[in-house]
């Protein structure tokens, strides 16, 4: 179980990492959506984050995954990470 939490860990952090300098543009082409990342990538879009959450649990297991928000506010996904996007003044 300490070993899935890790890996967890792991790859939300690099998802996160990896869609905060993709934010500003997928603000301009999926804003409003969910995205599903495994490994720095993004795999694929929902409308929502139970449709994104079932297709990370079906394609790669429990832990495998993240899912974005793609919006300009701070929102708290708990096991799913966020970013915030902050336009240039």
């Amino acid at each position: 179980m300490a070993a899935m939490a890790q890996k967890s860990e792991t790859q939300a952090d690099i998802n996160y990492e990896a869609f905060k300098k993709l934010l500003p543009e997928l603000l301009q082409s999926h804003a409003g959506k969910f995205a599903l990342m495994r490994d720095g990538s993004i795999v694929n879009y929902f409308d929502t984050l139970a449709d994104a959450a079932m297709a990370g649990v079906t394609q790669f297991g429990a832990g495998s995954f993240s899912v974005q928000e793609i919006t300009s506010k701070e929102i708290n996904l708990g096991f799913y990470s966020y970013a915030l996007h902050k336009p240039a003044a």
